[in-house]
């Protein structure tokens, strides 16, 4: 039997799952005045980031670009745009690889696990990572970057399309994602899912459902 005979695909979202994702630290950093403290934090990530809606969504989704973005939160929010963009630009560098994940990514490779990637990333962050870490991006068959296809998670119909481009039934497909509304999204539409928290306890959760290569 082949490796992929009912083999469960295993789908990884990116930011918070493979690549560190720490707005609160970028906002200390880039907006120091600004973000002095966890309630500032938070009202802070709701005027930048709008909980992944609004401007940002558009920036996932690639109808807009940096500057334009920088533009329209800092007339949201009244803050400066030079460091608003100097955030902007530096969250790349901030991406670095959760070194547990890595690990669960190749195991689950070397297992026979088919992967796969479906991310709401801007153009220019996927760009930063398919050039800087081309040996992990090669230990997934394909993938899909919001910015590449106009669409975003939760939407439907960014999962309709994964399906067909991973060539997979949706109830074979598994998402790993730290975000809640993701989750809930695949669960509607017909995938298995699972809230990432870490590396360890996803492994578990995996095995636990069987969706871990079988005899692995």
């Amino acid at each position: 039997m082949s490796a992929d005979d009912g083999a469960f695909r295993i789908v990884f979202d990116f930011g918070g799952v493979l690549f560190n994702w720490r707005p609160a630290e970028l906002l200390r950093r880039h907006l120091p005045r600004q973000a002095t403290d966890a309630a500032s934090i938070r009202a802070l990530v709701a005027g930048v980031f709008g909980g992944f809606g609004g401007d940002w969504a558009q920036f996932d989704r690639g109808v807009l670009d940096a500057p334009e973005l920088v533009r329209r939160i800092a007339t949201r929010t009244g803050l400066d745009a030079r460091e608003l963009a100097n955030l902007v630009d530096g969250i790349p560098l901030s991406l670095t690889p959760k070194s547990d994940t890595v690990d669960l990514v190749m195991r689950l490779r070397a297992a026979g696990a088919p992967l796969h990637f479906l991310s709401n990333m801007p153009l220019q962050y996927a760009e930063h990572l398919d050039d800087t870490h081309p040996d992990l991006m090669a230990a997934f068959r394909s993938g899909l970057y919001s910015s590449r296809v106009g669409l975003v998670k939760p939407e439907a119909e960014l999962y309709d399309l994964a399906s067909r481009r991973f060539n997979a039934s949706p109830d074979r497909l598994v998402l790993l994602d730290d975000m809640p509304a993701n989750v809930d999204a695949a669960h509607a539409n017909g995938w298995k899912a699972l809230q990432f928290t870490d590396a360890h306890s996803c492994e578990q959760a995996l095995r636990a459902n069987t969706w871990w290569p079988q005899g692995a």
